[in-house]
């Protein structure tokens, strides 16, 4: 078996795992009153994180991606995702430590985990929201010779 069907089936099975986290998560949503528009805006917010990007390299389930907030707001999400904008940064942060606060109530990750990846988020978005529009006026320059 080559290395790359070893990692379709790994990945295949973390994401069929996530799927319970992901029940979980919804359930908490639905218990906030949210409207169903925006519970399930934060699921897929959510899903970009946990099913995108930690497993873009390497498998990794969520209970070990807590620590990695920091590249893909500052650098993945701004360069992978045509949507981003500073809105849609803060709404994936804010979606992302959702996620992980229903993961603590829920016994699934460790309470200061959940607080660290916080103040990851918390000290550091107006750093995410600078790269995001250096990346843009880069990206615009860029273009501006081809127009």
């Amino acid at each position: 078996m080559e290395d790359n069907d070893i990692y379709e089936i790994k990945l295949e099975k973390n994401i069929k795992r996530n799927e319970k986290f992901f029940k979980i998560f919804n359930i908490w949503l639905q218990h906030k009153n949210l409207y169903k528009g925006t519970i399930n805006n934060h699921i897929e917010n959510a899903k970009l994180y946990i099913n995108n990007y930690l497993n873009y390299h390497k498998v990794t389930k969520m209970e070990d991606g807590i620590d990695k907030v920091y590249p893909f707001l500052n650098d993945w999400f701004i360069r992978k995702c045509s949507w981003a904008s500073e809105s849609n940064l803060k709404k994936e942060a804010n979606s992302i430590k959702m996620f992980y606060e229903c993961m603590s109530q829920s016994g699934n990750i460790n309470y200061l985990e959940y607080i660290k990846l916080c103040k990851t988020i918390d000290e550091n978005m107006d750093n995410f929201v600078r790269t995001l529009i250096n990346i843009n006026e880069y990206e615009g320059e860029e273009w501006e010779g081809f127009i």
